[in-house]
Formats: structure tokens, sequence, C-alpha cells
């Protein structure tokens, strides 16, 4: 019999329906349900393509006595973090203060009354195992301590509440001062974090684009600095691009490889990682590093985009499952099935040459490099022969049961029942959550408009103009932006990342076709939404949160640190000063200079925590307009200037091509475009770099 969760929309949520548990969803009548029975909450938080969330799913929830002991003692509260990322935010937080480490599923223990938290953790077995404790003697051990242990629980609660409490204040800087020294120290630290080094051997090797942004920006200051960000922002796209990481036969990247090797991957592929990775490799081209490897996965992940993960609709499906089916009898789908090849299989697809010529380019072995089979990773770059291009679409025919060239879209498989029963032509592909998410769909079509402006690729920016269409026509409902999209219904109010990232979308779309003066107005329609429910008037910044939707929650925090996608408020300040060049209304500027204050400190202190604060802090100082004329707009925009924002000017000075100005002051007219490139290379650097 299924539970509450069958009725939800989330994907995550109901591959929990059929548990024995009886779940709730995150909601008023849950919580005052938890208070009038006097049951400890327990919350379990995940999302769709997460393994180990689905390996608990089929264990622990699925166990009956687990389920008759937590149903009599509990009041369990499933969420899916796609949706709710506040939530998700504060009690991961909690989890880190209480074990020193995180992760998902994120399973923690919270007092009915005020839902503060006071136990936790991740994967818990069915039986102990892993050095962890079976998850029905941690049941028992929690609802012990909650009926018997009250002093110990106020007390813990206590401390856990006024931490988190405290975390949203940040720390007093020790100077006013947003110098070109802070932005210069911040790059080589962040610079650092993504230089790969013997130290990393056999750590998991993950994108971490918001590093690798700002050290591929900073790296055009010439300063001391004990990396070399040239160096190393490249290398960081030639281990995307060439890795495992990237499906050289499918197009699209995986979220991470479990070596440092960049070679086996956990294979689930999310939007958000596409999205910023395509406008990475997009400015790593315009800089100069024309790596083919480079182009080619920019062109594979949006066939791929386009192939699978478009709605008909036009917005982007949030992402793919790592496991898959390799049968219908099967019973439970193994990782990374749709995408490894057996040698023996390989054996029978190709002939002996093609076998060879693939293994010249790849690493394939008899024994392969994944539980018996091949992740393929390229060898080196360069282009790909014709024949080598060839022997990769009958790999793709193999795995979708059609040629490259006779598949326009592939159909999402929804759950695995559609999995299992839908008659694929190849193999049996991974789960695919369709919902749409704003501020991953706002990654995706930033990453669209920088390659459409690098490459000129018609279809890239039909895709990405289409989706903020989409977003534009359909998520306002009574006025207010909403951030998810479940088969034509908007639900759930934005937070800070949506319209951050959406803005920031707007503004790129804006850049790579500056004469469409409709994409810079919405992105100033949507600020101004976003300014009045989440600026903190009082401290500066943006609350993840809106003012009217933060009464379910323990506190209300204002996010700075990068994780796998950049934090809000980085993206947020940037945007502020992208707008005060372009409208001229430097009351953006002051916003943007009070949240970079508000930050200062943490700025100085943590600076490997940000990299995006140092993204704004590049656009504080070096802000740069262009004002030319369309068709030397267009030459210029396919070239990598990380803080200049473009404007078309028809009446020009006599003679002159452009007007540049830096911040609040214009140099002289540009007669050239050999000096209009002088001039912007000179407005682009620090003074003391």
């Amino acid at each position: 019999m299924s539970n509450r969760l069958a009725s939800t929309q989330s994907l995550y949520l109901r591959k929990h329906a059929d548990n024995p548990i009886d779940w709730w969803s995150w909601c008023e009548e849950a919580l005052a349900t938890a208070k009038e029975q006097n049951k400890p909450i327990f919350l379990s938080i995940g999302y769709s393509s997460c393994h180990w969330c689905t390996v608990m799913e089929g264990e622990a929830f699925s166990d009956s006595a687990i389920a008759e002991y937590m149903n009599a003692n509990f009041l369990p509260i499933k969420v899916d973090r796609e949706e709710r990322p506040d939530i998700d935010s504060i009690y991961m937080q909690a989890l880190q203060m209480m074990t020193g480490q995180g992760g998902w599923p994120l399973n923690i223990f919270l007092t009915p009354d005020d839902r503060v938290p006071f136990y936790g953790g991740t994967y818990f077995p069915v039986d102990p195992r892993y050095g962890r404790p079976g998850f029905l003697q941690v049941l028992q051990s929690v609802r012990h301590f909650y009926d018997v242990e009250k002093e110990k629980l106020n007390s813990f609660k206590q401390e856990i509440l006024g931490i988190l409490q405290q975390s949203t204040i940040l720390p007093a800087s020790e100077s006013d001062s947003l110098s070109e020294e802070l932005l210069l120290t911040g790059i080589e630290a962040n610079t650092g974090v993504i230089n790969v080094s013997a130290n990393d051997f056999g750590r998991p090797s993950f994108p971490m684009i918001p590093y690798a942004n700002l050290a591929l920006q900073g790296s055009r200051f010439q300063f001391k600095s004990r990396y070399d960000g040239q160096k190393v922002s490249y290398q960081r796209g030639e281990d995307l691009a060439l890795g495992g990481i990237y499906d050289s036969v499918g197009g699209g990247f995986h979220r991470y490889t479990v070596d440092s090797t960049w070679t086996v991957p956990h294979f689930e592929k999310m939007l958000y990682d596409n999205g910023q990775i395509l406008e990475y490799l997009a400015n790593l081209w315009s800089a100069g590093k024309q790596e083919p490897a480079f182009e080619r996965a920019i062109a594979g992940t949006i066939a791929w985009l386009k192939r699978e993960m478009t709605s008909p609709e036009g917005y982007f499906y949030a992402a793919q499952d790592a496991d898959s089916f390799i049968s219908p009898d099967a019973s439970e789908p193994e990782e990374g099935a749709f995408y490894v090849w057996r040698y023996e299989e390989l054996e029978q697809i190709l002939t002996p040459i093609e076998l060879d010529h693939l293994k010249t380019a790849f690493t394939i072995t008899e024994k392969g490099n994944f539980e018996g089979s091949n992740v393929l990773q390229c060898r080196g770059g360069g282009q790909f022969s014709k024949t080598l291009e060839a022997i990769l679409e009958k790999l793709f025919e193999v795995r979708y049961g059609a040629k490259p060239t006779e598949i326009t879209t592939f159909p999402p498989a929804r759950n695995n029942q559609e999995a299992k029963t839908f008659p694929w032509k190849g193999r049996i592909p991974a789960v695919t959550d369709t919902k749409m998410i704003v501020a991953w769909n706002s990654l995706m079509i930033s990453g669209l408009a920088r390659a459409y402006g690098v490459f000129g690729e018609s279809s890239y920016w039909e895709l990405a103009t289409r989706a903020a269409k989409f977003i534009l026509d359909n998520q306002w409902v009574n006025g207010r932006l909403h951030r998810l999209n479940y088969e034509g219904q908007a639900t759930v109010l934005a937070q800070s990342e949506d319209y951050a990232f959406f803005i920031k979308a707007l503004l790129d779309l804006y850049a790579a076709s500056p004469s469409d003066k409709y994409w810079l107005e919405k992105a100033i329609e949507v600020q101004q939404e976003f300014d009045e429910f989440f600026w903190s008037i009082e401290m500066g910044g943006y609350y993840n949160t809106a003012a009217d939707d933060s009464e379910d929650l323990l506190v209300r925090e204002r996010s700075y640190v990068d994780n796998a996608t950049p934090a809000a408020n980085g993206i947020a300040i940037a945007n502020l000063i992208r707008l005060a060049l372009l409208t001229e209304n430097l009351n953006y500027l002051d916003r943007a200079e009070q949240a970079l204050q508000a930050f200062s400190a943490v700025l100085e202190q943590s600076p490997q925590a940000c990299p995006s604060l140092f993204i704004a802090l590049d656009w504080y100082g070096q802000a740069t307009v262009v004002r030319a004329a369309q068709e030397t707009l267009k030459r210029l925009i396919s070239k990598y200037f990380p803080t200049v924002a473009y404007q078309v000017e028809t009446d020009l000075p006599d003679n002159a091509v452009a007007i540049v100005c830096r911040g609040l002051a214009c140099l002289e007219p540009a007669q050239s475009e050999e000096q209009l490139l002088a001039q912007i290379q000179q407005a682009s650097q620090c003074h003391n770099a």
C-alpha cells in the first residue's frame, strides 16, 4: 500500500511511496502533528539521482521491523533537497557540526516543538556494517535519549541552536578595504584549490567550476603567485573534456570521478554541472586555449541536452540517474550500466582494426577500469579522425538503438517502471528527473549563451532563449517567481539562487546579443523583485529565502560558500555591478558595495570558501563597459574579457570605433580596433598587478 508520498510531484519523494514507513512531506500539518503527538521528527533529505539515497530506500526504509518502530515512535518527513535547498542547507550545517562531515542521504532527528536537531548521520544500513550501527539500533537509542536524557537533550539543543544562529552573523572585518591586494590574495588561494598535486592522489575529482572560473579570470593579471593560473585553469579544462567524466559516446558530463585521475565517474548527469562546464570551456576557448576537445565536448554536451534533457516546452530537465537496468527482468539497476563497455562486447561490435583504433585513442583493456568494464577516457587531445568518429557512432547506435543523425529526441524514462517496460531499441537508459528548476536552467542558459557568443552556432541561441522565455512566461504565479515546474505547473516560491542565476542568465543573453534590449529589461524587472523580498537592509547581502517564506525555518541564512554551484550572493553582487554599468543607475553599485563590505571579513579570513565573491570583487574593481556599433561588438563578444559589458552605440564621435569606460571614468574614444583592444586590456588590469 502506498503512503502519502505517492501523491507528491517530486520523483525523489515518489521513489519512497511504497515504503512501509508512514512518510510525510515537509508541511505545516506534519510539523503540527509531531508537536501534538510529542514525536521526534525523523527528517531524511536526499535527491533523485543520489546513489546511497536509493540504496537506503531499498534497504532500511523498506524494512518492515524498522518501519513499525519508526511509525510508532517518530514522525518521519522526507524532503527533496532540490525542491528545498534552504531546509537542506540548515540541517546539513547542523550535521557537519555534530559529526564533522556531511553528505546525502542526510538523516537527522529534530525535537517536535521547535525543530532543533539533536542527532544525525548519513547512510545507515539495516544491520551493523561498514563501521556503522544498524538503523533500528539507531532509532531505539535516539528515542531512549529523547525520553530519558531530557537535561542533556535540552543542553545539546541550545548549543546547536546557538551555533546555527551565530552562523548567520557574519564576522566583522578588520578593515573596510576592498583592495586589489585582497582580490589577488583570493585569486591565488582559490587557484591553489584546483592545482592538482601528488597530494591529491586517490581523492575524488569534482569539476569545482566556481574555483576554475576564478583561476581563469585571475590568470589575466600579472602578479607574483605560487601558481600559474593559466596553466591550472587550462589543465582543469583538459581533465574535464578528456577524462572519463565526459561521456564521449553520448555527450554530457557526469557529476564527478571517484579517483584523482578523472577516469571512473559517479555516473549521474546533473544539469547544473553541464551548464557551468559549457560556459567554462567556451571561456577557455575564447581565452586562446583552442583545444579541439573543448569544442567537441561543448557540441556533444549540447547535442545530449537537446536530445535527452529538453522538454517539448523548451525547459531543461534536472538530472539523470547513475544507475540503470541491464534488462527488463533485472530486480535492481546497476551503476553505470548505460555507459560502460565490456571488452568482449567491443570485440563483437567492432572489427579488430576498429578496436585497435579505439584502444589507441581511449584507455581500454580486457580487464577494464570499472568492475570489469571500460569507461572511455581519452589518451590525449587533438582532433578526432573520421574513422574514430565513425567508431563512436557505432557505439552510440548500440547504446541508443539508432544512429545520431536518426535521433532528434530520446524520450525520458521518468521512473523505474517506465525504464523497464518501454520498448527501447538499445540499452535501457537511466531514469531522468524531468522537473524544471529555475536556478539550474539558468546555469545552462548562461552556458549556452556563452557558447553562442564564442562559436556563433544559432542552435545554441535557440535553446537558450526558448528556455529563458519559458521561465519568463510560466514561472510567475501571483506576481512572484517560483522555483520549480512539474509538467506545466509552477510550484514552490523561488529562492535566492533562482533569482541570482536567472538574472545572470538574462544578462548573459544580453551580452551575447547586445542589440536586443529585451533581455536587459527583463533582468532589471527580476532584480527589482529580488531586492524587494531578499535584500538584507540592515546587514547587506541577500537571504536564501524571501521575507514572507521563512516561517518554518530555524534560521534565515545568507549563503556565501560555493559548492557544486556558486553561492547566490557572489553571483548576485556581480549582477548588480553589471546592471550599474548597463543602466548607469548607481543605486546598483551602492548595493553591490554594501554587500561586498558585509562579506569582507569572509573574503579576508576564509578566501577558499567563496571564489564567486572574489569574482564579484573583480567586477567591482575592474568593471568596464564598451559602447560601439553592433558589428564591432560582434567581434569582441567571442573574446575573453571577463569583466566587460557591451552596449550598442550608434552616436559615436567622428572617426571613433568605440568608447571604453572603466567604472565611473571613460577613456578617450578609440580610433581603431587595435586601440580599442589595448584600452580593454588596460581597463581590465589591476593597477598593482
